[in-house]
């Protein structure tokens, strides 16, 4: 999909200000509110916009330790395996990828204990051969998205 210079200045509102109103962002960026909403609804139906629900903290919510676990499993049992992945609370995301390993998720747990008994349940789920798993120290660069929208922009102007 294309993303031209306002829909660049549209998304670089709703990242910086979330909760501002559709009327407000129309007068901010100097555009009709139905210009705004039609472009909005446009980058709804497009995916790029894929949701306004807030950021919230595992570890504001008591699961301050955070893990990527991953995961090998038996041939064939990939879905079956993705599948019962969504039943663990602690997993907050899961991506089948390439390289070592068949998954990689993201597993935020109360302490270390906690993450043990997490990865013993993905364990001794059926069609998982083994785990590896790399506790985060610190996080480096939060989850982010301005800078890319920032260059998508960039490119659209040249």
């Amino acid at each position: 999909m294309a993303v031209d210079e306002l829909d660049t200045r549209i998304l670089r509102l709703l990242l910086e200000q979330p909760r501002t109103s559709v009327r407000e962002y129309a007068r901010l960026l100097g555009v009709a509110r139905g210009t705004l909403q039609a472009r909005l609804d446009r980058l709804e139906r497009d995916g790029v916009i894929t949701g306004t629900a807030p950021a919230l903290s595992p570890a504001a919510l008591g699961h301050p330790v955070l893990a990527f676990v991953h995961i090998e499993v038996t041939q064939g049992h990939l879905d079956e395996v993705g599948d019962a992945l969504a039943a663990v609370p602690e997993i907050v995301e899961a991506f089948s990828i390439t390289g070592g390993g068949d998954l990689l998720t993201r597993v935020v747990a109360r302490d270390n204990a906690h993450l043990e008994d997490v990865v013993q349940k993905l364990i001794s789920l059926p069609g998982v051969v083994r785990t590896r798993t790399e506790i985060a120290l610190r996080e480096r660069v939060p989850h982010r998205l301005l800078p890319l929208v920032e260059s998508i922009g960039r490119a659209a102007r040249a």
